[in-house]
């Protein structure tokens, strides 16, 4: 009985972790279903083709931005 009110304590603590955590992982699953990042869908009008010049084209200027001198951007 002399520790009754800290096993009251220690148990309280311990559901409301357990509800924080219910919380934020429902909260963490939402965002991950609303605000999909890793979901990049290309419009399909735009052919693979298109989209492989247009990432050659980005791989090149990222060349020439990252180039030290202006023989090497030539």
């Amino acid at each position: 009985m002399m520790f009754q009110a800290l096993y009251d304590l220690l148990r309280e603590e311990t559901n409301t972790e357990n509800n924080w955590k219910g919380i934020e992982q429902a909260l963490n699953s939402t965002c991950q279903d609303v605000f999909d990042r890793n979901n990049h869908h290309h419009k399909e009008w735009i052919s693979i083709e298109t989209l492989d010049k247009i990432q050659g084209r980005k791989n090149k200027k990222t060349a020439v931005n990252n180039s030290r001198t202006r023989a090497e951007k030539v």
